[in-house]
């Protein structure tokens, strides 16, 4: 009995420290990769819930590295002069998420098909050739999950 108890003692204590491992394994790569998301948005309704669920998210984790793609009428609260449904300037919030490392995206052929210009955007906004396109890039070549609010 006691060759068994014996190779029972060690086989628990194997178990123990390759669980041990995995979890402290799983600690490690939580923190030490970062979480990746690009945000969609493609109609300016839902723009203010966009930005709120941006800063939730660097709320509990700071680290995140975010992108908001916009293209279609969800380019609209990245213009100059654009407020929400309150009246509130769009520019503050995404002065202050870009400050914490967050990215604008607005989609050119958006721009080419509603005869918008460049000069028109907060100077927040970066310029991409197709938000479809970058949306597909970010999760096929970079690694992002993706999120539509």
């Amino acid at each position: 009995m006691s060759r068994i108890a014996g190779c029972l003692a060690t086989w628990i204590a194997a178990s123990v420290l390759i669980l041990s491992g995995c979890a402290t394994q799983g600690d490690l790569t939580i923190n030490a990769y970062p979480d990746k998301v690009v945000y969609h948005v493609n109609d300016s309704v839902n723009a203010a819930a966009a930005l709120r669920n941006v800063g939730n998210h660097l709320d509990v984790n700071p680290q995140a590295q975010i992108v908001v793609v916009t293209h279609a009428l969800g380019v609209d609260f990245l213009m100059e002069g654009a407020r929400d449904k309150n009246g509130n300037p769009y520019n503050v919030a995404v002065e202050a998420l870009t400050e914490r490392g967050v990215t604008f995206d607005v989609c050119e052929i958006t721009l080419k098909s509603r005869n918008l210009e460049r000069k028109q955007f907060i100077p927040e906004a970066r310029f991409v050739p197709s938000g479809v396109a970058e949306i597909g890039k970010l999760q096929a070549r970079g690694g992002y999950a993706y999120i539509k609010p």
